[in-house]
């Protein structure tokens, strides 16, 4: 007899709360192990169509880095829904004004554009500055 696949109930789900210094760290690096961790593809009952994630907290995101010469190349798109209401800001100008956006914007990126992937994001928290919380640090 063939054993079936195994798939996680949501009343099977534990969350852990986990910290991440962002301190010297590079970007992408960073935001493709956070997407990794709120998807929950690090556990062994990992679900595709559940959202079986753990909690991440980012702090001192202010203190991110890129690499190369991406911090005057590096763009954001923003618009107001006005006529002429669109605006370029580069990597050095969006860090001065919210520092918190640039590690949003990259996690949000690189999870599911569905439904699911909005519950996802819910379940990470930026913090501009020293670490606000507790939790396990995340290694990678």
């Amino acid at each position: 007899m063939k054993k079936a696949t195994y798939s996680a109930k949501p009343k099977d789900i534990k969350r852990t709360n986990f910290m991440v210094n962002a301190e010297g760290r590079t970007l992408g690096r960073l935001a493709t192990r956070v997407a990794h961790v709120l998807r929950g593809k690090h556990k062994a009952s990992f679900t595709p169509h559940l959202d079986c994630g753990d909690n991440v907290c980012v702090y001192n995101a202010e203190k991110i880095q890129v690499s190369g010469g991406k911090e005057k190349k590096k763009t954001y798109f923003t618009h107001s829904l006005y006529i002429r209401g669109d605006k370029l800001r580069t990597f050095e100008e969006v860090k001065v004004r919210d520092p918190r956006r640039i590690i949003m914007l990259a996690v949000k990126g690189m999870l599911p554009h569905t439904r699911l992937g909005r519950k996802m994001m819910k379940k990470l928290k930026i913090v501009v500055g020293p670490a606000t919380e507790t939790g396990v640090e995340l290694k990678y």
